[in-house]
């Protein structure tokens, strides 16, 4: 029997691919899939923990300063947005597609994802006076949308000077400039710049929680956001270039020691916070993402290793936003269902009650936490695999 045919439902640019100068395109780079489907498996283990109150330290947000493993996930994708936006915009241009045209398509997708975001936040009551507006696919939305539209009428200089003027006024802005009503420059929750005008702006019924008064995806800090993006951008540029594949490992290597150190070395004065995506923490994140790549791209796209232990990390890859959007659904209806136990009638969530009964009676609760995170993924995993084998790619 013949292997079918790729369907795609695209809304997006062409896929991930290196092209040169020359007539015929390379083929799709899979250790950008990789990485990508490798990012997305991360995001939904750690945002589908069985409980919690019992998660591994690194797998745990750092409270405000600082970082984990897991705090470097969001910012990985943004760089995996830059990079694949390289590739499209710089394939179709040279396929003779006008600025003004691949503009609209960079609108179209960004109105697209900030809409899913907004959609996945408000259901399932959708109360316009308490939807939060800020969140992750607004925040991808908005970083690839100015990133983008720097790519479309730039050069590689230019957004190489983007990318500096990005993390030098940020910075300028929220350890220069006194917050209103405070007259200090502080970088502690609440007593912030990005705080004051998320207040401003969006309002605290509008924000992640009702008790916070700031928003980790919140206005200001998405100057941040665009920043990881550019630094994806600039790593696309050099994927794309018609280097040997070797040099192109070693200059990413080099890049993400060069920002590790940069971003290390500014955290002394200006430290890594993730919820306020300060220039100390771009630049290690995009450092790190770079070091990740490299190794990835070695593996993959050099050695050709694309066997059983690559492979569930294209199924993630190639639906990426797909996967991320659908599992947060899921997420927010098992915290939606309220069932009552047969054994004690206590009512409990769904979720709760699937980790309480299948998970916490049998392990430690660390282990009970993960091992419910691990079947989240595994579950979404097969249901991804299903689209994969049938060439199913939604692109967003």
């Amino acid at each position: 029997m013949a292997r079918p045919a790729p369907l795609l439902i695209d809304v997006a640019p062409a896929p991930a691919t290196v092209e040169s100068t020359a007539v015929r395109p390379s083929p799709r780079l899979q250790s950008l899939d990789v990485f990508r489907g490798l990012t997305i498996a991360a995001m939904l283990l750690v945002n589908n923990p069985g409980s919690w109150s019992h998660v591994y330290a690194p797998l745990e947000h750092v409270p405000w300063d600082g970082w984990t493993p897991t705090d470097l996930v969001f910012p990985f994708f943004l760089f995996i947005v830059g990079i694949t936006t390289t590739l499209s915009i710089g394939g179709l241009m040279e396929r003779g597609a006008s600025g003004r045209e691949l503009f609209r398509k960079v609108l179209t997708r960004s109105i697209i994802i900030f809409a899913l975001g907004l959609a996945m936040q408000g259901f399932p009551e959708y109360d316009l006076r308490t939807i939060r507006v800020p969140g992750v696919l607004q925040r991808i939305a908005l970083s690839y949308l100015i990133a983008a539209t720097i790519v479309l009428w730039t050069g590689v200089r230019g957004q190489l000077v983007a990318l500096i003027a990005l993390l030098v006024g940020y910075w300028v802005l929220m350890t220069r400039v006194p917050v209103p009503g405070l007259g200090s420059t502080a970088l502690a929750p609440d007593l912030n710049l990005s705080n004051w005008l998320d207040l401003k702006l969006i309002g605290r019924n509008h924000l992640m929680h009702e008790t916070m008064t700031w928003d980790p995806e919140g206005t200001l800090s998405t100057l941040g956001g665009v920043a990881s993006v550019m630094c994806g951008v600039l790593a696309g540029h050099w994927i794309r270039s018609s280097r040997v594949a070797s040099a192109k490992v070693i200059g990413l290597i080099v890049a993400g020691g060069v920002g590790v150190a940069l971003g290390s070395w500014w955290s002394q004065t200006y430290p890594i916070i993730k919820n306020l995506w300060t220039g100390s923490f771009v630049l290690l994140s995009a450092g790190m993402a770079c070091l990740v790549l490299a190794a990835i791209y070695w593996l993959v796209d050099m050695k050709g290793h694309r066997g059983w232990a690559v492979t569930p990390f294209l199924v993630f890859g190639t639906n990426a936003i797909t996967a991320y959007w659908l599992s947060s659904l899921m997420g927010i209806v098992l915290n939606w269902i309220v069932i009552t136990s047969p054994e004690d009638g206590e009512s409990l969530v769904l979720q709760t009650y699937i980790y309480e009964t299948f998970y916490a009676r049998w392990l430690p609760p660390e282990m009970a936490s993960l091992a419910y995170a691990v079947s989240f993924v595994l579950l979404w995993l097969g249901l991804l695999g299903l689209l994969y084998r049938r060439r199913i790619f939604i692109r967003i």
